[in-house]
């Protein structure tokens, strides 16, 4: 329901037009808000939402009951239907989860009951046979199939938010960086935004913060209510990816067992079959995109990816792209579940600060969108 306050430019404003920024936008707007995105960029997703591995997540590799999983399952399944709704490119193409060794098997079996708690059903072990049969290249001593992960060619399906949230009346102000917020006295937000090296303000009644890698820094404008709330830190994770300049013999993805921060050097495909790898992670202070030590790390991935391909071809591996991953826990801590903030954490009406939105941030953004509405209507 709109708010109608006169006093307001804006009734809505979204900080960052990110998959996440741009699916919380679009779903306000169809909901008939009068939204406004803000982003500092000259289009959309140019940051975490365009260097990720485009993959459609299953769900299961997160604890239960957290916001990861739940978020993961439903998105899923809305991604599908929007693909198929708007013409997005899409492929459930499935993926495999190998174990190279006797002592991960216990590992894989934990993910298996991990996605049963989840709500996924569909995993299927497989026989030694059965992995040939669908990867004669892929060695292994264990493996089992996740029919509903898939692929979709990122770009496009942000196109088509940013088409359906201008299509729903919303509006988009680009090459636009929030430097200020404020909380005003009887209810709204004062926000400053540089563009073209003037400095403007606008107010507006609710105000959702899914800068991504910014969040953080915008988060921390504001003043609390809630005694001892603080707003997650940041802790930039790089992650680098390989393509291959070989033809890819696989029509699956291809996991090994996670890491306790990643999921492994794995196997995805793009939307016209060709392989890239990734990502790794390099803990880092800064937002620096730069491809660290591509002849080390090159061996590196060869090693890792030689463990379930050991025929990969000598210096088939080529420096492709980084991505950086907006962790809110540091090195070497348990992994942190998206934190999705709304008055009942810091005491704002109104106002919704999401940190964290790493993966499975895209497969988990329509689900969010419908999420953060609901907050904003308690």
């Amino acid at each position: 329901m709109a708010v109608s306050d006169t006093a307001n430019d804006i009734e809505t404003v979204v900080i960052g037009a990110g998959v996440v920024g741009l699916a919380i936008a679009a779903e306000l707007a169809e909901a008939g808000h009068a939204v406004l995105v803000v982003e500092r960029h000259g289009t959309f997703g140019t940051e975490t939402s365009s260097r990720n591995s485009e993959v459609i997540h299953a769900g299961i590799y997160y604890p239960p009951g957290s916001l990861r999983a739940k978020l993961c399952v439903e998105g899923k399944e809305r991604l599908y239907t929007f693909a198929e709704k708007y013409n997005v490119p899409v492929h459930r193409c499935g993926k495999l989860l190998v174990a190279t060794a006797e002592s991960e098997i216990a590992q894989l079996e934990a993910i298996e009951a991990k996605a049963a708690a989840n709500g996924v059903s569909d995993l299927k072990r497989l026989t030694l046979d059965e992995v040939r049969g669908l990867e004669p290249h892929v060695s292994c001593v264990a493996a089992t199939l996740s029919p509903s992960t898939g692929i979709i060619d990122g770009h496009a399906f942000m196109a088509a938010l940013e088409a359906r949230l201008l299509n729903a009346g919303g509006e988009i102000a680009y090459h636009s960086q929030v430097v200020g917020v404020s909380a005003e006295p009887d209810g709204g937000f004062r926000l400053e935004i540089s563009s073209a090296g003037d400095v403007s303000e606008l107010i507006c009644a609710r105000l959702i913060n899914a800068a991504g890698l910014g969040a953080s820094i915008i988060g921390r404008m504001l003043e609390y209510r809630k005694a001892g709330y603080a707003v997650p830190g940041l802790f930039p994770a790089k992650g680098h990816y390989f393509s291959l300049s070989a033809k890819a013999p696989f029509k699956h993805l291809i996991y090994p067992m996670p890491s306790p921060d990643a999921l492994g050097v794995h196997v995805t495909l793009d939307m016209s079959g060709a392989a890239r790898f990734g990502p790794d992670v390099y803990w880092q202070n800064d937002l620096d995109y730069g491809f660290v030590a591509a002849g080390a790390r090159r061996e590196t991935f060869a090693k890792e990816i030689k463990r379930y391909w050991p025929s990969l071809p000598e210096a088939a591996l080529m420096p492709a792209y980084t991505g950086i991953r907006p962790k809110i826990y540091s090195q070497g801590s348990p992994p942190a579940d998206f934190e999705i903030h709304a008055a009942a954490q810091h005491g704002v009406p109104d106002f919704v600060g999401l940190y964290g939105i790493e993966s499975p941030g895209l497969t988990s953004s329509l689900a969010i969108a419908v999420h953060v509405a609901r907050l904003l209507e308690t």
